[in-house]
């Protein structure tokens, strides 16, 4: 409310109205606030960019430990894993395995038994070159 003998352009200036009787924005003042809003769409898209390239990042991960976890499963029994390599290629990527006695001065060379230690080496290239190794030790039979 305008106090009694104010004029209309003084209680203008009071509540904060330009003379003139325009009202708006200045040139500047949207410039301002588009700087504003370019500035917060630029860091939006930034934050959109780092999490789908960490997405897609872990998606390639999982798809090499569910090859190599298909390879490893696909280990032959125990009278068919003899020392040696085979190298094979599944889904793109290629895979490596090897067998050697496994050597150990825990496991007795000369000892009768039916059994011996074998390493089992995986070795797993992805398409982007990444490589995943696993070792692990299986009971295969002793020759002879």
């Amino acid at each position: 409310m305008r106090a009694e003998g104010e004029s209309a352009r003084a209680h203008g200036r009071r509540c904060g109205f330009r003379s003139g009787g325009r009202t708006g924005f200045t040139l500047i003042e949207v410039l301002v606030a588009l700087a504003v809003i370019a500035i917060s769409l630029t860091a939006i898209g930034e934050l959109v960019s780092v999490s789908m390239r960490g997405t897609l990042s872990i998606e390639q991960r999982v798809a090499f430990r569910q090859t190599l976890r298909a390879i490893v499963t696909l280990l032959p029994n125990r009278q068919e894993l003899v020392p040696g390599s085979v190298d094979g290629s599944t889904s793109g990527y290629d895979w490596r395995r090897e067998v050697a006695p496994y050597a150990s001065t825990l496991v007795d060379p000369k000892a009768p038994t039916r059994w011996q230690p074998e390493a089992v080496e995986f070795t797993v290239r992805s398409p982007s070159g990444q490589i995943l190794r696993v070792d692990t030790i299986r009971l295969g039979k002793r020759p002879g």
